[in-house]
């Protein structure tokens, strides 16, 4: 563990030292554990801090008297250089502990483009980055997350991957840990172990042929099943959420509202992986809410899930929420709305408490194109969801759209700029006493990338010269339109995120060419090295685009096959074909469409 001194020295010389400090309020040290794990981000604090199912881990865990649960965020570089120069591993929060001296490792995967950072803090912590170079003395490596449903670009570096919901397969892991360590095991008879947990996927287990990854030793299962908590209302939750010193990026109390969406959008990997949809129940959220705001003292509170305005109580929970908390002046947010959900009264309460912008995700510029990618919404349910915003006050409103979604022409890309003048208009149509004064309408389009389970996973990324050919129609075609500002992400940055959410076990040779070659923090936008990249995948004989552009015929085993995420392939593939015709298939919740083949149904509640 770091003294006292040397970390003051390590501190002085960096940006942002609340980001190492530690030390805040709720924080739970263990000076004596059984087993010590070591839950690490690889962003930095503030992001990480934000992260909701990180918090709910270390809760589940730290509520085990015999685990210490301690967290560890990848350095800024800045702080990197500085561990470097001193000679000193990368640490733990609670207790300033090297990241070596921990039992389990496990890393949360969120986003592709942090993969480099992973291989930062193993390097900074003295850990080898493959599992088959790992010694008896070093501790387990393991990762969960979304990113996890395709693990093999990551696969060699991990001793084990949890698939699904993780606070129950969390605690399994450490009490598989414990049993081992009590036993005298060695870390092979650990791995066996381990395999034996439903959602616990063992690379080393397996070996890759021309017919997908298939098991290599006895033990190890020929499909890894995800695993999902089923009843979510009586789930662990944040306990006394730690409350930071800096500002973070979501820096309010959160709510899971539900977990699970029944829409089916067909580009959406979030909305298959985390089927089938549960709720908690509303008197759970209202004193969930209350105790989040006593212990921490935070003045909003967010209702969180891939589509809150599809909570079966939302119009009773928000106007109760906000009155619960409107003597405290705690404001209620709620995340990207449905524009089909009937909001207007709860909008008009959120707005009596604070005035905020609003998120509204179209996706697409045409009715048709809605209909490939089964956003079934029209253009009337826009106008009328912002109409209605617009007259309860609101004037910052945001439009969330894909460039490069599959059978995308220009009319499609030019029907979202005619969306953004309606809606202008829309705006400017009210009487000025009904509106405010002047309009700020952002108009956001991202670049469409092909994700594992989904509907999408055989298209092709579009090729990125004709992405920003794209970007640069659109910009003309906002020009002028009143209000509206535009903002598109880099298009190139969205090649390379495909080729990982696509690609095989040999990209972990091109990440750690990447990492050599000096690439960390692949999302910022100032630390992004495309060259850099580039050199890494040729390095291998590889290049990114032929992942990014693959188009794999509708019978051929993919990477990520050996995973099962509980959706049939044999519905998103019938998914596809409906999308290339242009048909919608129903929500979930108006009938069962089938997408578990049958299987577990009980979990779904719906007949």
């Amino acid at each position: 563990m770091l003294g006292q001194e040397r970390l003051d020295r390590l501190l002085a010389a960096v940006e942002k030292p609340a980001r190492y400090l530690g030390g805040e309020w709720n924080e739970i040290v263990k000076e004596e554990a059984r087993l010590r794990f070591a839950l690490c981000f690889p962003d930095v604090y503030e992001i990480g801090m934000s992260h909701l199912g990180s918090r709910i881990l270390y809760h589940c865990l730290n509520g085990r008297e015999e685990i210490a649960c301690e967290r560890v965020y990848a350095p800024w570089t800045d702080m990197e250089a500085v561990l470097r120069e001193a000679g000193a591993p990368l640490f733990s929060l609670e207790t300033k502990r090297a990241l070596k001296d921990f039992d389990i490792v496990g890393f949360s995967l969120l986003y592709e483009m942090c993969y480099t950072n992973i291989l930062t803090m193993l390097d900074l912590s003295g850990i080898p980055f493959f599992a088959s170079e790992r010694g008896e003395d070093m501790p387990l490596v393991v990762c969960g997350g979304p990113c996890a449903c395709n693990p093999e670009p990551i696969a060699p570096f991990m001793d084990a991957v949890m698939i699904g919901d993780g606070e129950e397969m969390i605690l399994e892991l450490a009490d598989a840990c414990l049993a081992s360590k009590a036993a005298g095991e060695d870390r092979q008879a650990l791995l066996l172990r381990l395999a034996g947990i439903e959602g616990m996927y063992v690379p080393s287990l397996y070996r890759v042929t021309e017919r997908g990854t298939v098991p290599a030793a006895a033990g190890a299962a020929e499909r890894v099943t995800r695993r999902i908590v089923k009843e979510l209302d009586g789930a662990p939750f944040l306990g006394r959420p730690i409350v930071p010193y800096m500002g973070i990026v979501h820096d309010r109390v959160s709510v899971e509202v539900m977990r699970g969406c029944t829409r089916g959008c067909r580009f959406c990997q979030a909305g298959y992986i985390y089927r089938p949809v549960r709720e908690r129940k509303k008197e759970t959220l209202l004193h969930q809410a209350q105790a989040l705001v006593d212990c921490t003292g935070y003045d909003e509170v967010s209702l969180l899930s891939l589509s809150t305005g599809d909570y079966s109580e939302v119009h009773a929970l928000v106007p109760e929420i906000i009155d619960s908390m409107e003597a405290q002046r705690v404001s209620v947010s709620l995340p990207s709305l449905r524009l089909d959900s009937f909001l207007k009264e709860d909008l008009e309460k959120m707005q009596s408490i604070r005035k905020a912008g609003l998120t509204f995700a179209p996706e697409a510029g045409t009715q048709r194109l809605r209909d490939v990618i089964n956003k079934n919404v029209t253009e009337a349910d826009l106008l009328r969801a912002t109409t209605d915003a617009f007259a309860c006050g609101w004037t910052g409103v945001k439009l969330y759209f894909m460039l490069g979604l599959p059978t995308e022409t220009d009319e499609d890309v030019l029907g979202i700029a005619e969306l953004a003048r309606k809606v202008s208009a829309a705006f400017y149509a009210l009487p000025r006493e009904q509106r405010g004064k002047a309009l700020r309408l952002t108009v956001s389009a991202s670049t469409f990338v092909p994700k594992p389970f989904t509907a999408f996973q055989w298209c092709p990324q579009v090729p990125l010269d004709e992405i920003r050919r794209r970007q640069a129609l659109l910009r003309e075609a906002l020009r002028g339109i009143r209000g509206v500002q535009f903002q598109c992400h880099l298009s190139d940055l969205s090649v390379l995120e495909a080729a990982f959410s696509r690609g095989d076990r040999r990209l972990a040779a091109v990440l750690v060419s990447a990492y050599r070659r000096g690439c960390r923090f692949d999302s910022w936008s100032e630390c992004y090295r495309p060259e850099a990249w580039r050199a890494a995948f040729s390095e291998q004989g590889l290049a990114m685009e032929d992942y990014a552009g693959w188009a794999p015929p509708l019978d051929a085993p993919l990477p990520w096959s050996h995973i099962d995420m509980l959706v049939t392939e044999q519905y998103l593939r019938r998914e596809y074909e409906k999308a290339m015709q242009a048909v919608t298939t129903r929500d979930c919740r108006q009938g069962c469409n089938g997408c578990f083949g049958g299987r577990y149904a009980d979990a779904c509640g719906i007949s």
